[in-house]
């Protein structure tokens, strides 16, 4: 059994956070506390790692792991050809539980999969993952459960599925919420939803017009 790290206890925190990103420096795979649920996460620009994440979570590489970055300005280097409404909704819901899809930066060395140059980027509204990603730079993270089956919101949840492919796991405490994040196409001239979750329509629409919909065959299937 890979060791579990206490993140709950204050005085434990700093090296609970401290092992975590030793672990992902070392192109190990963590899971780690989110604003929705327990993610499995690794360095965004380590494709050996990426690669045992997706195998993790029995997935191909048709299904890119979103990006975690530790503060709004990271947005910048790792998108390119940011809508203007786009700074609006990080503005307003970052840190939060909505997932942005933009252009990628082609200049990047990352191999998140098959993105079609695009990369699903959120900033998570959970003390614990902002103290490891402001260390660490993006991390590529997904739920931290097997493709399939139910998101993990208990640290054991995520420990049983996953097992020892996971170099360290962080406690952060049951995760309350059952939703997933909102996710947004926002590489066109307006969103279009991909997945309604934690941020509602009616919280988009306090900011913007009504949004388009996708179909369902066409919503990303991204955690």
């Amino acid at each position: 059994m890979s060791p579990v790290v206490d993140a709950i206890a204050p005085d434990a925190r700093e090296g609970a956070v401290t092992t975590a990103v030793s672990a992902i420096q070392s192109g190990q795979l963590v899971v780690l506390p989110t604003d929705t649920v327990y993610g499995i996460g690794c360095d965004a620009f380590d494709p050996e790692a990426v690669g045992r994440l997706l195998a993790a979570k029995d997935r191909g590489r048709d299904v890119p792991p979103p990006v975690l970055i530790g503060q709004v300005a990271a947005l910048d280097g790792i998108a390119t050809g940011i809508q203007p409404y786009v700074r609006d909704l990080v503005e307003r819901f970052w840190p939060g539980a909505l997932t942005v899809i933009v252009t990628a930066q082609p200049s990047l060395a990352w191999d998140l999969g098959e993105t079609h140059g695009t990369v699903a980027v959120r900033m998570p509204d959970d003390e614990i993952a902002l103290a490891i990603l402001q260390q660490t730079g993006p991390l590529a993270v997904t739920s931290a459960n097997k493709h399939g089956a139910p998101p993990a919101t208990r640290i054991l949840d995520a420990a049983t599925q996953l097992g020892a492919v996971v170099e360290v796991y962080v406690d952060g405490g049951p995760r309350e919420a059952q939703l997933p994040s909102t996710i947004l196409d926002c590489t066109g001239p307006a969103p279009v939803v991909l997945r309604a979750g934690a941020i509602t329509e009616d919280d988009l629409g306090a900011i913007m017009v009504p949004l388009p919909q996708a179909a369902p065959d066409e919503a990303a299937p991204q955690p």
